[in-house]
């Protein structure tokens, strides 16, 4: 592992606070109700152990195969993981047993799988909901028309601690354009916050258009290129 410090690493993390803190003016927030997840899937152990060491505290992962090792090698820092991917059953006991969050969950059966293979020795698990707010097929996520029943059954289940919703809409230009959707993934939890439930996060918005997403409420912003740049290939 290398120990050079990677060159704009310290600059990039400090321009995407500064974007986080003056869209959390803009709308009215503290940005400390914001937290920053750095996307570090692709990205090597050591230039993770350099962000640690730059303020970071949460880091998010897609695949399992890459994720664990880094994990391994990075167990002595105080990083909260995300697990942001897509999930499927057989990688559930996986992520049960070594993320503190998952925010993409969007069958109970998959809610069930993770309940049941929760370590007891840990915290429940957070979870958030994904929600296919654009209706892209190629998309993952419950249709809004079954959101309300699928929650009710995530929140019963005793090993979870159901948090919010989570959405990945699709690209969009302009900042107008770019709200439309997270302010929807806002009214429903909204909803959902109205009829008994009390959730408190909305993980959504990334390097794109993380602004849009903090005007309308995001608790959870989800960067990768802006802070660590391209993903290499």
């Amino acid at each position: 592992m290398s120990e050079r410090p990677t060159p704009g690493l310290a600059a990039h993390l400090a321009a995407v606070r500064t974007r986080i803190v003056q869209a959390a003016r803009a709308a009215g927030r503290d940005p400390a109700d914001i937290g920053l997840i750095g996307v570090s899937k692709g990205v090597d152990a050591g230039m993770v152990r350099q962000a640690v060491a730059l303020g970071l505290k949460d880091a998010g992962e897609s695949y399992l195969q890459e994720a664990l090792p880094k994990m391994a090698e990075l167990a002595d820092l105080p990083l909260t993981w995300h697990f942001i991917g897509p999930l499927q059953s057989n990688k559930t006991r996986a992520v049960a047993e070594h993320f503190a969050w998952v925010h993409g969950v969007d069958r109970l059966k998959l809610a069930e799988r993770l309940s049941a293979q929760r370590p007891t020795g840990l915290a429940p698990l957070q979870v958030c909901l994904q929600v296919n707010v654009s209706g892209e097929a190629s998309k993952g996520g419950v249709e809004e028309g079954q959101l309300a029943p699928l929650a009710q059954a995530v929140a019963r289940l005793p090993r979870l601690q159901l948090r919010g919703l989570m959405a990945i809409p699709a690209p969009a230009s302009g900042l107008a354009a770019q709200r439309m959707p997270f302010a929807r993934l806002r009214a429903l939890l909204e909803d959902l916050n109205a009829a008994g439930f009390a959730l408190d996060t909305l993980s959504m918005g990334m390097s794109a258009d993380l602004e849009a997403a903090i005007l309308e409420g995001a608790t959870w912003v989800r960067v990768g290129t802006a802070l660590f740049g391209a993903r290499k290939k």
